[in-house]
């Protein structure tokens, strides 16, 4: 590792910059800096100097003060604008930045490394604009993000691919306004309660409900259409949830299988990121066989998308070992507690080891691209 990274440093002893944009104007804004924090605070300052820029909720861009170390806390990330970039040290000091354009950031030799989680972050969008900015980046391309994000898009991409999932009913708010009562008879004539009622672009289970009958059902359609108008209705069903990590880009990398241990009903955004009251078993009790499964499912689904970079891959594990894929994560969580580095930690990459392949495999992505 030390002999790729010192190939890293440019001549002079100047170091690449990596540019971290988090934030964002999606409900996943909290969850952008918590993951921003994180891998600033695990990144080789020894070989990169970071620069933050912090999207805030009005969606301006602000460049914060560049970093040669991790900030002393996670809410130093969130910016105010002001003349001066500066990183606040201790609690209640406000944290400053600049404010720029997209374009005032690109520099000769940078890799722009975003966390934006949710719609306008990892659908694709924000990729579109540095492919126009014409710089190397972290994550999936344009396309892979925009299908990854959209729950029925990908799933149709799954069933093209083969891949086994459950039922589901997609519909859009024009369709639900214009005739509820017919979409409840699809949704009822297709799928058996309960259901799990989901927006189709948002990500860390905002805007999810799970639906025992027609009256949980309509107040869970409510809450998904405040997030997205194209919703999907999914088939509820007892199993196990396990998830598997992809890493690389032609080259499809996965990981160990990890499980979701619940002791709550489902998932949500409080267990995820707030309570920490699952448990996640890496690798998972499973079978050698199951697990191979896993990993083969895991490795087409990101070529499905045309996946590249990461992808954390999740499944339904029933008690007969029948396995479903449930849904493709382009920008997985990447916080101290989240699935993906953590079965990455179990297959033998740390953290930073990690972080920093993540950076190799876009500096190779945006190669190739160029020689093309």
């Amino acid at each position: 590792m030390k002999e790729v990274l010192e190939k890293i440093v440019l001549v002079g002893g100047l170091f690449m910059k990596i540019i971290v944009v988090y934030g964002g104007k999606s409900a996943e804004h909290d969850i952008s800096i918590l993951t921003a924090f994180s891998i600033i605070k695990e990144i080789y300052f020894d070989y990169y100097e970071v620069q933050p820029v912090y999207i805030n909720r009005k969606g301006e861009w602000l460049k914060g003060e560049p970093l040669t170390g991790p900030v002393a806390f996670s809410e130093a990330l969130r910016l105010e604008a002001s003349q001066e970039a500066h990183f606040a040290t201790s609690e209640g000091e406000v944290s400053t930045g600049v404010l720029v354009t997209p374009y005032d950031l690109k520099e000769e030799e940078c890799v722009v490394f975003p966390v934006l989680h949710g719609p306008n972050g990892e659908d694709g969008t924000i990729q579109g604009l540095f492919e126009m900015m014409d710089v190397p980046y972290v994550g999936c391309g344009v396309l892979a993000s925009a299908c990854g994000m959209d729950k029925i898009t990908s799933k149709q991409l799954f069933q093209q691919a083969g891949l086994p999932q459950l039922p589901y009913v997609p519909f859009n708010k024009t369709q639900w306004k214009q005739n509820p009562e017919s979409i409840y008879n699809k949704i009822e004539g297709t799928l058996i309660y309960p259901v799990f009622v989901k927006p189709a672009n948002m990500g860390s289970s905002v805007g999810i409900s799970k639906a025992e009958n027609r009256e949980e059902l309509t107040t869970a359609i409510m809450e998904a259409l405040k997030y997205d108008r194209r919703i999907v209705v999914e088939q509820g069903i007892e199993a196990r949830e396990i998830e598997c990590a992809v890493l690389g880009n032609d080259e499809a990398n996965t990981s160990v299988v990890g499980e979701i241990v619940k002791t709550s009903g489902f998932y949500d955004y409080n267990e995820k990121y707030i309570n920490n009251t699952v448990t996640l078993e890496i690798p998972a009790q499973i079978s050698d066989e199951v697990s191979a499964k896993v990993r083969e499912y895991s490795a087409k689904a990101f070529r499905a998308i045309d996946g590249s970079g990461l992808t954390r891959c999740d499944f339904f594990l029933t008690e007969t070992n029948d396995i479903y894929i449930n849904e493709v994560n382009t920008l997985p969580g990447f916080t101290q507690f989240s699935m993906y580095p953590l079965l990455w930690e179990k297959t033998g990459i740390s953290y930073k080891d990690l972080v920093n392949e993540l950076i190799q495999l876009a500096l190779k992505r945006y190669k190739d691209r160029q020689n093309a």
